[in-house]
This record gives structure tokens, sequence and C-alpha cells, in this order.
């Protein structure tokens, strides 16, 4: 019997220790969601809309990077009272919970010199700069002027790993088109040339990171990845035909044949979505070192600003026999893809005549 005891005794002191071990765990975890997201002082705007819940506050908050978990939050405020204001408020991502909390519980916080600007995948640097411009003080001269600046590029260079001497190329056209990553910014209306574009390279810069393991392993370097991303985004709409149309060009790369995208040709041409996309097909002979039915190999740099799907596409292709394709000849989004020459002309004079 008193084995038996002693067992009883052995199991419940263990379950007990096991039970302690998870409690003490799972707290440290939630105190560790609680903490904020960010070591160091980053300031953004965050805006609370219209009659928004404390609980749909939170999921913002957390989508916006700006806590580390909403799960959490909801948790530790559940029993607490805040009253959310709506308005467009600065806080820091280096502040406790309970900090930003209140600085958006209170609406004398709130700033009104803010506005939020869209920039799309596949916008160009002069779109970006157009749409700032429209909606803060700066002007396009003044963005221009900081976007050529050969001091303020070599200080990017330094701060930013994505960004390699490459950018520094004579035939680029702007050193910083495909690192602009497209999204929803807000800016302050008084934003200064650098806030407003260190703030989007912030964004492509988390990207890089995110994704750093196999842009390391790929044969391409950061900026032949950004730059055929920039092709294929140019070149697809779905993530199934930028994944296939990336293997392609990497096929024909390594032939090597020339990668004749008409889409670097629109580039070459300045040929925006207002202009007539047919000069882009006519104009092979174009002499410009974006032409790749020209010159061989890559463009000497990314003819766009490319989204997150285009880069992964690039990263992780998918594999095929194509050498050929024709994209979006109806408007529709669909490729047309062939293993051989042959089979190309029958696509197009099946599709394009």
């Amino acid at each position: 019997m008193t084995k038996k005891k002693n067992k009883k005794h052995s199991s419940f002191l263990l379950c007990l220790l096991i039970i302690i071990v998870i409690g003490v765990s799972f707290f440290l975890y939630y105190v560790n969601q609680l903490k904020p997201v960010s070591s160091e002082t980053e300031k953004t705007i965050f805006i609370v809309e219209e009659n928004s819940s404390l609980n749909s506050v939170l999921a913002d908050l957390y989508s916006e990077n700006i806590i580390k978990s909403d799960f959490f939050a909801k948790i530790y405020t559940h029993n607490k009272s805040y009253s959310i204001k709506a308005g467009t408020y600065e806080v820091d991502k280096s502040s406790s919970l309970d900090d930003i909390l209140a600085v958006i519980s209170d609406a004398s916080n709130a700033i009104v010199d803010t506005t939020r600007i869209t920039f799309i995948e596949g916008d160009w640097l002069k779109d970006i700069v157009k749409k700032i411009s429209e909606s803060t003080i700066l002007t396009e001269d003044e963005l221009n002027a900081y976007l050529s600046d050969k001091e303020v590029l070599e200080g990017l260079v330094e701060q930013y790993d994505v960004l390699t001497d490459e950018i520094f190329n004579e035939d680029i056209r702007y050193p910083l088109e495909g690192y602009l990553f497209p999204n929803t910014y807000d800016f302050y209306t008084d934003t200064s040339c650098e806030s407003a574009i260190t703030k989007m390279l912030n964004e492509t810069e988390k990207i890089y990171q995110n994704n750093k393991e196999d842009f390391d392993s790929s044969d391409l370097s950061i900026h032949e990845i950004m730059t055929l991303s920039s092709i294929v985004q140019y070149e697809a709409s779905s993530v199934e035909d930028m994944k296939l149309i990336a293997g392609v060009f990497y096929n024909r790369l390594a032939k090597p044949m020339p990668l004749q995208s008409s889409v670097t040709v629109c580039y070459a041409l300045d040929v925006d979505e207002n202009d007539n996309w047919k000069d882009c097909e006519t104009n092979p002979e174009y002499d410009s070192k974006y032409n790749t039915y020209k010159y061989p190999g890559l463009t000497p740099g990314p003819i766009l600003n490319p989204g997150l799907e285009a880069i992964e596409a690039v990263l992780n292709p998918t594999e095929s026999d194509y050498y050929y394709f024709m994209a979006d000849v109806y408007g529709d989004g669909t490729v047309y893809y062939a293993k051989t020459y042959q089979e190309h002309l029958v696509n197009v004079n099946k599709y394009l005549k």
C-alpha cells in the first residue's frame, strides 16, 4: 500500500509540475506578446475610424505591426476601460500597449495634417512621385532631385541591405525604380523627401529580410532579382502566371536567349497605360539598354515597382519546358505558353491576328 501511495503521490507531483511549467510558459509568452514590437523609437501614423470598437482597433494595430498580438491584447484589455477616439494619431512602436491605447484615447493627440496614399503594384517611380506631390507639400522637382542625389543614394545604400551599388549603373533611368514598395501609406502633408522615401524603402527592406534565405540562395544578385520581378509584374496579373513566366525567363537566361519582353520596350519608350501599347510591340529595334529584344540579359534595373507576389514568383518560379509566351492579348490577363518557336507562331497566328 505504501508503494502505491508513493506512486500516486509521485504521479500527482509530476502532473502538478507539468501544469506549473505549462502555466509559467504561457504566462511568459503572454507577457512577451504584450511587449513593444520595436526596441527603438519608430513612429508611425495610425488611423482610428469612426465608431470603431476596441477589438477592431486592436486588430488594426496588429495588422499594421504596431502591437505583437491582438489576441493577447484583447485578453489584457478585457476588464479595462478605454475610450478610443476616432482620428489620426502618431504612435510609437517602441511604446507599451497601455501607452499606445492612452494616445488614441485622447482626442487632443489627434493630428489633422496627414494624407493616405495608395501605390499599386506596377507603379513607375514617376507615378509615385506624382502621387506624393499631389497630396503633400513636396513638388515633383524636389522629389526627383532627392531621388537622383548621389550623396543621398550612397547614404541609403549604407542604410538598407536591399540596396546595392548596382543601382549606380549609369544606364539606369531612376536608381530607386523598383525599390519603392507598393502599398498604402500615411504621410504628413508637410513630410520631407527623406521621410516619404524611407517610409517606402523600409517596407522593401522588410520584404528582403523576410525572404533573405531565398535571396541568398539565388544565382541572381539582389538587384537582378528586383529587376526580373519588375518585368514579371508587368507581364502577368495572376500568381500562377507570375511563377510560370518567371520560369520562362529563367529558361531563356540559361540558354542563353534574349528575354524579348515587349514590356521592357514599353519602359524604354516611356509608354504608360494611357498610351498605345502596340508601340511596345512594333519597336523591337528601339535603341535602349532597357530593350531586351536588342540587348541580351536583364534590363539595367527594374522597370517598375513590383509587389510581393512578383518578387516571390522570381524567388520560387514554376519550372517548365516553356520558352515563349504571349500575355494579355485581349486584356483579360490570359497568357499563352509555348515550348518551341513554332508553337509560339501558332499562338501568334491564332490569338494575335
